[in-house]
């Protein structure tokens, strides 16, 4: 079916912007000349927006995936094979293909380590706490032996995943409970009581408002009016020192209502498949690795336009050949399509007014 909508313009856009602010952070070891990090006077920078993006779209699209799968166990294996496989393979690259060129050590030794394997397997397992490669520095600045920075992200992504399964097998994927819990990720920073949630707190937020959102997606949010409020909110927010905790309401607005808005015209993002994900998780090692073939003399700006059409050809390659055939594994719906065949409610029926929403198997 043809998707009237820029979803998927919108997380090539995201991951284009965490690919951006990198550059600076790899050249240059510091993200503090990126345009904005001076523009909102150090709050933010484009990578951070990009992932907010990348949540609030998420929040949107799985909890449309949650409602139309037909049972929780079907849900889980969608979100399984849309995150791990890619992931898998983009570490398998990033260990035996970049970290065995780079080391320093000789290829045997490096093999042999068992370094080399836990960062595989941890990674893969979301136990993201190993960075770094035996060996392996790729440019002499305080990032230069991380390996892949862009993965933080996944574990709470996959946390999120959860998340909306057990909301929905507790029949609370409603938007009265939805706005609890955007009200908890917003107070997040401010109560002690809740730090063990972590960067999942952080990110909570976010993700929720793409929830939330999709939950009122038929009663008229998406509105142009609305839209010009939260712009001007997100404008206030630099004023207040605010930006981060006040994007998740004025920002998640403005993706989801950009990705709507008939009014725009609907980009062929995908024409070459859906890169956005391949473009995220291959992003940094190609990054390191181009500065590493500069013998770390690559400004921020050569960085990136290097690296974003390699990263844009490895996402194609990882769309082609491990992504797109996983899915093709994807349990099939349950015949009515809704969470209902699985003890689970269904709690909204799709907007008729509006488009599907974007590509998210």
């Amino acid at each position: 079916m043809t998707r009237e909508n820029n979803f998927d313009a919108l997380r090539l856009l995201a991951a284009s912007m965490v690919i951006f602010s990198h550059s600076f952070l790899i050249a240059e070891g510091t993200e503090t000349h990126e345009p904005l990090m001076l523009l909102t006077g150090g709050q933010s920078k484009l990578g951070l927006v990009g992932v907010f993006i990348f949540f609030a779209i998420s929040g949107f699209l799985v909890t449309e995936s949650f409602e139309t799968t037909g049972a929780p166990l079907r849900y889980l294996a969608k979100r399984a094979l849309r995150i791990f496989p890619g992931l898998f393979a983009a570490l398998l690259v990033s260990a035996f293909l970049i970290g065995a060129i780079v080391t320093r050590l000789p290829l045997g030794d490096y093999l042999r380590d068992d370094a080399v394997y836990s960062y595989v397997v941890g990674n893969a397992l979301l136990n993201l706490t190993t960075h770094e490669l035996p060996g392996v520095l790729f440019v002499d600045n305080p990032i230069g032996l991380e390996i892949n920075g862009s993965l933080w992200t996944l574990r709470y992504e996959f946390m999120m995943y959860l998340m909306v399964l057990a909301l929905g097998v507790a029949r609370l994927l409603e938007w009265r409970a939805l706005l609890l819990v955007l009200a908890l990720g917003l107070a997040y920073p401010h109560l002690p009581a809740l730090a063990f949630l972590d960067a999942f707190g952080w990110l909570l937020p976010f993700f929720a408002m793409g929830m939330l959102l999709y939950k009122l997606r038929d009663r008229g949010i998406f509105d142009g009016r609305l839209a010009l409020l939260a712009a001007a909110g997100l404008a206030l927010s630099v004023a207040l020192r605010q930006f981060n905790e006040l994007f998740a309401v004025f920002g998640g607005y403005l993706a989801l209502y950009a990705a709507h808005d008939r009014r725009l015209p609907v980009l062929p993002a995908t024409r070459f498949g859906d890169l956005s994900y391949g473009l995220y998780i291959y992003g940094w090692p190609i990054q390191v690795t181009v500065m590493y073939a500069s013998g770390g003399r690559a400004s921020w700006w050569q960085l990136f336009l290097s690296a974003l059409p390699l990263a844009a050809f490895a996402a194609f390659l990882s769309w082609r050949f491990v992504e797109e055939p996983a899915l093709r594994l994807k349990p099939r719906p349950i015949a009515g399509g809704r969470p209902g065949a699985a003890g689970v409610s269904a709690t909204a029926s799709p907007a008729p007014a509006l488009p599907q929403p974007g590509r998210l198997p």
